[in-house]
């Protein structure tokens, strides 16, 4: 017998958005199947019925699975099923995971897995804004704790008019690639990628956003009614108030201020580990107290922060409420990368190298979007254990590591040169040297010096920054801080980070730790990062380098491109690619020829690049009667020798042509090897073209 199940739906901007609970999965403690257009997702969260021993944060898993028969698709390799999770899946997993997390309880321990598995995709209809939803709504009726509902919408522009939850087909052309979600009163997370969209544009859309999010909350709201279980209560943590006044006692509140006030990241540390040691020493006999200390002495200066900022206006480096760390820019630090720059901030410091290559070195992208299919650009990020002064082993790039590689390409992608102006692969690295706070907006800082003493002319410079958030009980009391360090990220509540050129906005993203910002703050934050962003830009990295230099670097390769009638592409190729390889093989370059007609040579030396210009030239183009050609002899025969002009394009001079007088035999004048003028004769009685060698002398 069938199950019984019961099913929801709304129209959600033209489309049915589809809710399925009970129908399956029925052993994870909440689970729904979610159908947006012919798009379905099965979205599961389940937790685990105690808490993990030993830890001081909450476990929550956040998993975006993609299954490539969801597209029709059998997975590309030798080992012909889905493998590791892509950088899409990656970055899904994100934006689901920091709306949610601040939701749960602060104090709760048990492991929570939030698992979004893509079972048909419909490219009209996004499978993460799906997975997005279904993770809320399978949260919510789960009962697991949980202080939601929470709702998420995509907003695009095309031509200046917002698209909610537009298509895979309009994401291709917008302006504006926004994600926001929001609980029933504020705005909790918004993550975009814009070109230049200007900022009370981007409010605008935030809050179109925020709109439609207000009625996706009374539709979950609706299904929790009905199939919502009642939340689990849980094994509460907090630290005993007899240790938080021993601890008090021995530290008084102006004892944990004066530690935790110092300009230097290494002597706050210092002074804190100094407290932990006293304090340990000091309870030697309360061994209860004992595993407790790390975590009581985190919260004693998180609220000693938070105290000292808000009440105070006082920061523990001693700067100013908007007040940007010193900044240093510097360009060409390495002498045979194609482009270098290094970008501090404070104890934050990027240094980025760009690497020029063939288009045929772009990253091939093998996922559910048909209209992503390759990344010309790729910006990669390296976080090592030593720009935090600690040690451990390198596993490679975590998800932190990818997701803000992927918030400083989004940052650049809008100011790149198109692919017929700039026919190069270009790939960023950014390597994290020093790290206190923001390294995401210090590597766009780097990252477009580097671009430019590359020699890529990128339209503008991209600057980037973030501003960190303290909050009272009242949601008019707050203060917003500019340029966060560690310390105010770690006990603050916001990282907002804005990047964009003097004209507009190209990425944002935001992270809290609270439920939600009014939009006063969300105001307030984009206002202080397009200060700080113009500052940066005017007086650190223009005076360091104001504009593209005019061409690539010495040991860059060089990069031509010429078209071609797209009918001659395989006179080009030859049987087989014996044409091209023959022209790559003596002239040291590499050919990436596209459908269009469109051909990139690329090389090092330019005398080889424009040897190999003028061989693909010679073979696309006819004869002309009257020109004079240069030949090398490839085979001579009793009637006129043959002559290669280029691979695959021979012609024949008669034993008649090859000198004023009287030729008995053609190895008199010719041999294997020579290269020799002629010239064009025209068609003789046969047809065929005919050269001269006496003609051209």
């Amino acid at each position: 017998m069938a199950k019984e199940y019961k099913s929801f739906s709304m129209e959600l901007a033209g489309r049915t958005l589809r809710v399925e609970v009970g129908h399956v999965a029925a052993q994870a403690n909440g689970a729904a199947l979610m159908y947006y257009g012919d798009t379905c997702v099965l979205s599961t969260a389940t937790a685990s019925e105690k808490p993990r021993d030993g830890i001081d944060f909450f476990p929550l898993s956040v998993e975006f699975e993609e299954k490539m028969y969801s597209v029709g698709k059998i997975p590309g390799g030798f080992n012909k099923r889905e493998g590791k999770a892509s950088e899409n899946a990656v970055l899904t997993a994100r934006v689901i995971d920091r709306p949610m997390r601040p939701l749960f309880p602060k104090d709760y321990r048990n492991d929570v897995t939030l698992n979004n598995l893509v079972l048909c995709v419909d490219q009209t209809c996004s499978p993460e804004l799906t997975a997005m939803l279904g993770s809320a709504i399978a949260t919510c009726i789960s009962d697991i704790p949980f202080d939601g509902p929470c709702a998420m919408t995509q907003v695009g522009m095309i031509n200046g008019e917002f698209i909610i939850n537009p298509s895979n087909e309009q994401k291709s052309v917008s302006d504006l690639a926004l994600t926001v979600a929001s609980t029933r009163e504020k705005v909790i997370m918004i993550e975009a990628g814009a070109n230049e969209v200007p900022e009370d544009k981007m409010i605008e859309a935030i809050y179109a956003a925020h709109d439609v999010n207000q009625e996706i909350i009374k539709f979950i709201d609706q299904i929790v009614a009905e199939c919502g279980k009642e939340k689990k209560d849980y094994e509460h943590y907090a630290i005993p108030e007899e240790l938080n006044a021993a601890m008090k006692e021995l530290f008084p509140p102006e004892a944990m201020e004066e530690a935790v006030f110092a300009d230097e990241k290494q002597t706050r540390d210092a002074n804190i580990r100094v407290i932990k040691d006293k304090l340990a020493e000091a309870f030697a006999d309360k061994e209860e107290w004992l595993p407790l200390i790390d975590d009581a002495v985190y919260q004693y200066q998180k609220k000693t922060v938070r105290k000292m900022i808000l009440k105070d206006h006082k920061r523990p480096d001693g700067r100013a409420i908007d007040q940007i760390r010193p900044l240093a820019a510097e360009i060409d630090l390495f002498a045979r990368t194609h482009g270098s720059a290094m970008f501090t901030r404070g104890q934050t410091q990027i240094c980025t190298i760009t690497t020029l290559a063939p288009l045929s070195d772009a990253q091939k992208v093998d996922g559910l979007n048909e209209f992503v299919t390759s990344k010309r650009y790729m910006h990669h990020y390296n976080f090592p254990s030593y720009s935090v002064g600690e040690t451990k082993p390198s596993r490679g790039p975590g998800r932190r590591e990818i997701g803000h590689g992927a918030l400083a390409e989004r940052a650049l992608v809008p100011v790149l040169p198109s692919e017929e102006e700039f026919p190069y692969a270009i790939r960023t690295v950014s390597e994290t040297f020093e790290s206190n706070g923001s390294t995401s907006q210090a590597s766009i800082c780097a990252s477009t010096m580097s671009l430019m003493a590359a020699g890529v002319p990128i339209k503008k410079p991209v600057a980037g920054i973030s501003c960190g958030l303290v909050t009272g009980d009242a949601d008019d009391d707050y203060l917003v801080l500019t340029d966060i360090q560690g310390l105010e990220d770690f006990f603050g509540d916001m990282d907002f980070k804005v990047a964009g050129t003097h004209d507009g906005i190209t990425a944002i993203q935001m992270d809290i730790k609270i439920h939600g910002l009014t939009r006063p703050i969300v105001e307030e934050a984009i206002r202080r990062t397009k200060q700080a962003r113009e500052y940066i830009l005017t007086e650190i990295i223009e005076p360091c380098i104001s504009e593209p230099r005019k061409e690539v670097g010495e040991f860059a390769p060089k990069i031509q491109q010429i078209k071609i009638d797209p009918s001659k592409i395989g006179d080009v190729v030859g049987q087989k690619g014996k044409v091209i390889n023959q022209i790559i093989d003596e002239t040291g370059v590499k050919i990436d020829i596209t459908d269009d007609g469109a051909v990139s040579i690329c090389g090092v030396d330019k005398v080889g690049i424009q040897k190999a210009i003028d061989m693909i030239t010679m073979i696309v183009s006819d004869f002309e009667e009257g020109r004079i050609y240069t030949g090398k002899v490839v085979s001579i025969k009793e009637f006129g020798a043959f002559l290669e002009f280029a691979p695959g394009k021979e012609g024949m001079v008669h034993i008649s042509k090859l000198d004023k007088k009287r030729v008995n035999h053609v190895e008199d004048v010719l041999t294997l090897g020579d290269v020799i003028k002629v010239k064009c004769m025209g068609k003789d009685k046969m047809g065929r073209i005919s050269f001269s060698k006496k003609d051209a002398e």
